[in-house]
């Protein structure tokens, strides 16, 4: 990458807030950029109880301009397990539905540090449960238009979600998509496995110190980080899992350990896509429509979305090809037009 574009990208770095004790004022920053001044998406909001009956975990719906597709993709938002919530991701959401043609549903879980390790987790494992047992509740009528879907720490709830799900003999969706997600429990540069802590985890949007500030709130006993429910990557058994789509940012820290846990899952048997966008931060699909990161995911997801998961026929990375080939025809058509 070029010195012009790398201090570009300097731009985007996180800011230089000390977590531990600034997280609230990140979520108040988060809202506040996020805040719609008139009501533009078509939403409706909902509840589940949770399985001891303490609380309400929100449920918020968005609706396509255009519904495409019959799927409803069970949304985990990012933030660290400590940040995001169902309003500052309110535009990624809506933005999510129109560009797929799905209604998505966004689980707005507890957060740490008021909620640590396993609260946020246990409100999605709730949630995924009753929608995959009742699915007319969402609008569809097999388990299997669910689709599971997370970026960064939401991405490894989605993950861990999915695999605690198949332990339990539980029905599956027929696809997950991973976006960045964080799949390991050590982010220090100093012990990190992976090479992209070390080359991209300072000077860009996350730092491997703002990852680490966050696994101290979400986890604060370093002894249960190694749990497989906080890293998925080192669940023992990775069997079973529905076709996975995961993409990946090339300057993000969690690049290389998200690319790590999809290779894994294909190891076990899993039917998965990777797909890396060039040039990209973390925490992409955020960004605005007319970003071309924004765009490329989305071309990757919404033929993901159109392949056949399961098995026969032809495998999802085939139907990626063919439709990324149709796509490039449909495209120099249009330009001899």
């Amino acid at each position: 990458m070029n010195r012009v574009l790398s201090a570009f990208l300097g731009l985007f770095a996180a800011p230089r807030v000390n977590m531990h004790e600034d997280y609230p004022k990140v979520r108040r920053l988060q809202r506040q950029l996020a805040a719609r001044p008139v009501p533009r998406y078509r939403m409706l909001d909902r509840e589940i109880v949770s399985e001891d009956g303490s609380h309400q975990i929100p449920l918020r719906f968005f609706q396509p301009r255009e519904q495409r597709r019959d799927e409803v993709l069970l949304f985990f938002h990012g933030g660290g397990w400590v940040t995001g919530d169902i309003e500052s991701y309110t535009p990624a959401c809506a933005a999510m539905a129109d560009l797929t043609g799905c209604v998505v549903a966004s689980v707005d879980y507890r957060l740490a540090p008021e909620h640590p390790f396993p609260a946020g987790l246990d409100d999605c494992l709730r949630v995924a449960r009753i929608v995959l047992e009742e699915p007319q509740r969402v609008g569809i009528e097999r388990p299997a238009q669910v689709i599971l879907v997370g970026d960064s720490a939401g991405g490894s709830l989605a993950a861990v979600v999915s695999l605690l799900l198949h332990a339990e003999g539980h029905e599956l969706p027929d696809k997950q998509i991973l976006l960045y997600p964080v799949t390991h429990w050590d982010h220090d540069p100093q012990t990190s496995p992976y090479a992209s802590v070390r080359d991209h985890g300072q000077g860009y949007r996350l730092t491997h110190t703002e990852v680490q500030d966050y696994m101290d709130l979400y986890v604060p006993d370093p002894a249960r980080r190694q749990d497989m429910r906080v890293a998925p990557i080192l669940a023992e058994d990775l069997m079973g899992q529905p076709a996975t789509l995961l993409i990946t940012a090339e300057l993000d820290l969690l690049c290389d350990e998200g690319e790590a846990y999809g290779r894994a899952l294909a190891e076990a048997g899993t039917p998965v896509r990777m797909h890396r966008v060039d040039g990209a931060i973390h925490g992409l699909i955020t960004l605005p429509r007319f970003s071309r990161a924004l765009r490329e995911a989305y071309e990757v997801i919404n033929a993901f979305l159109d392949a056949p998961a399961a098995p026969g026929g032809l495998s999802v990375e085939d139907a990626m090809d063919e439709t990324h080939s149709a796509i490039r025809e449909e495209a120099s058509e249009e330009d001899l037009a």
